[in-house]
């Protein structure tokens, strides 16, 4: 008998697959060409550490807002429609970046484009877990969120090369041209995605349906995983360039090179561990992950002027401990709600892991310190010992919801059996 994990995608499922994972590139690589551009943008902006974290939380907090104001609708509407409207508003937020002179121009655009931009990854989420079975989303997840590294790999050095050509704006401008190829493909080629729409009540508005998905228990547990894991991943990663520039003496040239090999290592990387995740035990995966990254996290972040190989490395390492957390992680979350609740929970996910990503980003920003623009970056160390000890926490967190989503699955057996039975 054929087992789900050996049955191969359909030709439309990849083209779903394929739809999301370059969308997610564009947003993705959106927000991570922040970090690159950010000694480039504080050199050039006259701006200091601390307030080029208020430059990355802006689209963080945003980002939360607009996914807890959306969470109530969510599940009220086909999500192609929902995908259509947020992405579109993300291209025109993009293009502003890219228009911005002056550091509140800049800080006003990133709202935007977090305002529609953070919703992006919540539906795409809701559009997985609607169209695929918990045996395939490993797998899902791995393809989708190598844009990820694509970022890293094309993005990124592109990003940075086209940065030092024709100065830090332009990136913005050429996400938001390729993105605008996206929206019609999507408008095109993907089919309405409303099975959810058959579950609802008509007399639930989106403010109770908002309330009622906050108040479920299994629901706050799934919330709180995703928080913990933003807060960890956000306050090292503003600052990795300021701290590879002017702490280990990597120049803007090599940078590039950095963040290619480390996308590579990713792009790898995430199909092996997207199958892996779809045959062992995805807590375990994510518990050896996160143990692993808090290894390279500690060695990294206590480093000084290094080798640009040696740094390669560990880059690449840590790299490996991102995404094998990234995949499992997503795939455990995403089997919490029920289908009728779903697009709700991922908007709320969205907007909490924004959130907490936002807070994360300012108080790393009140932990490290430079003197000027040129200085090393001081107290980064303290940074990743906090991302160590919440990534502990972490672990924790994502065993309990591996034991929601195990109790989900028997009870769902177990009616299944039972309605066997009575046929």
């Amino acid at each position: 008998m054929q087992t789900k994990q050996s049955v191969a995608f359909t030709s439309y499922e990849k083209l779903v697959i394929f739809i999301l994972a370059i969308s997610q590139f564009t947003v993705i690589l959106d927000f991570m060409v922040m970090s690159p551009l950010g000694d480039l943008l504080i050199k050039s902006m006259n701006m200091d550490a601390s307030a080029f974290g208020i430059v990355v939380s802006a689209y963080a907090f945003s980002a939360g807002a607009s996914g807890m104001l959306t969470a109530g609708f969510a599940d009220k509407y086909d999500r192609k429609k929902l995908l259509l409207f947020f992405y579109t508003g993300f291209i025109i937020g993009t293009v502003f970046c890219g228009l911005a002179n002056s550091f509140y121009a800049l800080v006003a655009a990133r709202i935007i484009t977090g305002l529609f931009g953070g919703v992006i990854g919540s539906i795409s989420m809701a559009i997985i877990t609607d169209l695929f079975a918990l045996e395939q989303r490993g797998r899902v997840m791995g393809f989708v969120q190598m844009g990820f590294g694509a970022s890293q790999v094309l993005g990124i050095p592109i990003g940075l090369y086209i940065a030092n050509r024709m100065g830090w704006e332009a990136p913005f401008l050429f996400i938001a041209g390729f993105a605008i190829l996206i929206v019609i493909l999507i408008a095109m080629r993907l089919k309405p995605v409303n099975a959810h729409l058959l579950l609802q009540k008509d007399e639930q508005n989106a403010f109770r349906h908002l309330l009622n998905t906050l108040k479920k228990k299994p629901y706050r547990i799934g919330f709180l995983a995703t928080a913990i894991l933003s807060v960890g991943g956000f306050m090292m990663m503003p600052y990795g360039t300021i701290f590879a520039v002017n702490n280990l003496k990597i120049s803007q040239e090599q940078l590039p090179f950095l963040f290619m090999a480390s996308g590579l290592s990713s792009l790898v990387i995430m199909p092996l561990i997207g199958k892996l995740s779809d045959k062992v035990n995805k807590n375990k995966l994510f518990a050896i992950a996160t143990t692993w990254l808090m290894i390279v996290c500690i060695v990294y972040t206590n480093l000084s002027a290094t080798p640009f190989i040696i740094v390669l490395l560990i880059n690449i390492l840590m790299m490996i401990g991102i995404m094998s957390r990234m995949v499992p992680s997503s795939a455990l979350i995403s089997a919490v709600p029920e289908m009728q609740d779903r697009g709700a929970f991922m908007s709320i996910n969205a907007s909490l892991q924004q959130i907490a990503g936002g807070i994360a980003a300012a108080f790393a920003g009140l932990i490290v310190y430079q003197q000027d623009k040129f200085s090393p970056l001081e107290h980064y160390d303290i940074v990743g010992y906090t991302v160590v000890a919440i990534s502990i926490i972490s672990i924790l967190l994502m065993s309990r919801v591996n034991n929601l989503v195990k109790s989900n699955t028997s009870k769902i057996a177990t009616t299944t059996n039972e309605g066997t039975f009575n046929v």
